[in-house]
C-alpha cells in the first residue's frame, strides 16, 4: 500500500462515520504512524508503506472510527498558537477559550507598572493551557495553577517543562482556590459548567473520552463556578479581577449571583466571535 493509498482509505473511512475534515484527520493520523511531518507525506506520496508502518497506522485509523478524539490518539492539541500534550487525564482545550486569554494578558499587562511580579491564578488548569500561554507572552507574570486532579497536574507538567515555564507556573493540587496561599492580581478560570443531566446528550468523543470531573457542572452547571464565587474573598488584591468561562443561557444566573453577593462589584460580559457571551469580567 502506498501513502497515497492509505490517505485515500484512511478519508473513505472517517467519512463514512461522519467525521467532519476527513482528508485531513488521514493525514495527521498517517503522519503520526509513520512519525513525519504531513508535507512529507506529499513528498513521498507514492512511497511504499512497510507492514509495522501499515499496521500502525491502522492502528491509529480504528481508534479514531470508535470516536476517540484525534487529540489524544497524537497526544498533541494547540492552543492559542501553543502545542500542548494531552492525554485522556484532561479536557482537550477549546478555541473558544483563547478569549479568556486575550482578555487576561490584557488585564494582566495594566498591572505591568507595578515593581511587584504581576500574580494570576488560573483554577482548574487541566493541561496546563491557560497557565502556560499567558506565561509566555507575558514573562513578567507569576502563576499560580490549581486543580482538584492529581492527574491532571501531572499533564500539566509535563507542558511546563516543555515549554520552559515551571519557575513561573506554580502547579498547585486542591479544590479551586482552596490551595491559593497569596492574594493575586488576576483570577482565571474555565471551570465545568455542563449540566450534569446534559453530558450524556454530548457527542461520544466528549462524553466517552474526556474526564466527566472536568465537564460535570452539578445540576444547574454552575456547582463549580459557585464554589469558586464563594472562596474569592481575600484571594484577590485591591482591585483584582475573576475572569470566569461560562456557557450559553448561563449569564442571568451568574450574574444575579454575583449581584447579591458582590453588589459593589463591577461585570462586563465579553462576547466570542459566535457572539455568545463566553467571558464574565468582574472586578472587585
Amino acid at each position: 500500500m502506498t501513502i497515497r493509498q492509505a490517505l485515500q482509505q484512511a478519508a473513505y473511512a472517517l467519512c463514512s462515520q461522519d467525521i467532519q475534515d476527513a482528508y485531513f484527520e488521514a493525514e495527521v493520523l498517517l503522519a503520526q504512524a509513520l512519525q513525519v511531518s504531513r508535507v512529507y507525506l506529499y513528498a513521498k506520496i507514492e512511497h511504499e508503506l512497510a507492514k509495522e508502518e501499515e499496521k500502525t497506522f491502522h492502528q491509529l485509523l480504528k481508534r479514531r472510527l470508535r470516536q476517540e478524539p484525534l487529540a489524544y490518539i497524537t497526544g498533541s492539541q494547540e492552543f492559542y498558537g501553543i502545542e500542548f500534550y494531552v492525554d485522556r487525564r484532561v479536557l482537550i482545550p477549546r478555541p473558544e477559550t483563547e478569549l479568556l486569554v486575550e482578555e487576561a494578558l490584557r488585564i494582566a499587562r495594566n498591572y505591568g507598572n507595578t515593581k511587584t511580579p504581576v500574580l494570576v491564578a488560573d483554577i482548574g488548569t487541566g493541561c496546563g493551557a491557560i497557565a502556560i500561554s499567558i506565561a509566555l507572552n507575558l514573562p513578567q507574570v507569576k502563576i499560580y495553577a490549581s486543580d482538584i486532579s492529581a492527574q491532571a497536574l501531572e499533564v500539566a507538567g509535563i507542558n511546563c517543562q516543555r515549554h520552559n515555564v515551571t519557575k513561573r507556573v506554580i502547579l498547585l493540587h486542591g479544590n479551586l482556590l482552596a490551595p491559593l496561599h497569596e492574594p493575586v492580581h488576576l483570577i482565571v478560570a474555565n471551570l465545568p459548567y455542563v449540566k450534569n443531566s446534559e453530558i450524556q446528550k454530548l457527542s461520544p468523543e466528549v462524553k466517552d473520552f474526556e474526564p466527566k470531573l472536568a465537564l460535570d457542572g452539578g445540576e444547574n452547571g454552575l456547582t463549580k463556578i459557585y464554589q469558586l464565587l464563594e472562596q474569592v474573598d481575600g484571594k484577590l488584591l485591591p482591585n483584582g479581577c475573576l475572569l470566569l468561562e461560562i456557557g450559553q443561557g448561563q449569564r442571568e444566573a451568574v450574574i444575579s449571583w454575583i449581584n447579591k453577593h458582590f453588589p459593589k462589584a463591577e461585570i462586563k460580559l465579553i462576547h466570542d466571535l459566535n457572539t455568545s457571551e463566553r467571558v464574565v469580567k468582574i472586578i472587585f
